[in-house]
């Protein structure tokens, strides 16, 4: 059987090995980038301290410089955690045959259901410290721990993505064998408010994923 690291993949390699495709328009996608969340004051003064900090550190940080100064502290503002609903894991190992295709690999963040160990993952996070020569295919290698989450999903709902190289965010999502990738968007401008806010919106659509089933 082949096997993948999600090191390996580039969205070439996965188009031909896994009959994807890839499209510029998808509602789930735009429903999900334009929502209409809401950040409080405390969310702007924040996301304005880290901006600052980020102007003055992203061309000398390393990964995990990036991952725990600037990354973590966003993400902490979300709070992606619901108590024995999901939760966020980070460099947790993945795999699932596809194909007869073994992907497998520790994305950098998961959000997944379970409490301390992550069972049905829905969204994947890559991240590279900088636009100068990054190592690997961010896009790639997000979308290959996508599909692991799909295939360990298996109830045929969207799967969720973000990568960042440098200061810029991209946003995905696969829906069957069609992915999308959304415009940049810089932390660097005003767009960080909205980075936020389709991190917000992702956890409600996290919750309403994972809602119990109502009972008679």
């Amino acid at each position: 059987m082949e096997k993948l690291r999600f090191s390996d993949c580039t969205l070439t390699l996965l188009d031909r090995r896994f009959g994807l495709r890839t499209s510029f328009s998808n509602p789930i996608l735009d429903r999900w980038l334009q929502s209409s969340i809401t950040l409080t004051e405390a969310d702007r003064e924040r996301l304005q301290e880290l901006r600052e900090i980020l102007i003055l550190n992203v061309n000398g940080w390393n990964e995990q410089e990036l991952s725990l100064r600037f990354i973590g502290p966003i993400l902490s503002l979300v709070n992606f955690m619901e108590f024995y609903r999901f939760n966020l894991f980070a460099q947790r190992h993945i795999q699932a045959v596809i194909n007869d295709v073994e992907l497998n690999g520790e994305p950098d963040t998961i959000i997944a259901t379970g409490y301390r160990e992550p069972e049905i993952p829905m969204f994947a996070f890559t991240e590279y410290k900088r636009l100068i020569d990054p190592q690997g295919d961010p896009a790639g290698q997000t979308l290959a721990a996508m599909l692991v989450a799909q295939a360990l999903n298996g109830d045929g709902q969207p799967i969720y993505g973000c990568y960042v190289v440098g200061s810029d965010w991209r946003f995905m999502l696969l829906d069957g064998k069609q992915y999308l990738i959304s415009r940049d968007y810089s932390a660097l401008s005003d767009e960080i408010y909205d980075i936020l806010r389709i991190l917000k919106a992702l956890r409600v659509i996290i919750m309403d994923m994972t809602a119990p089933m109502p009972t008679n």
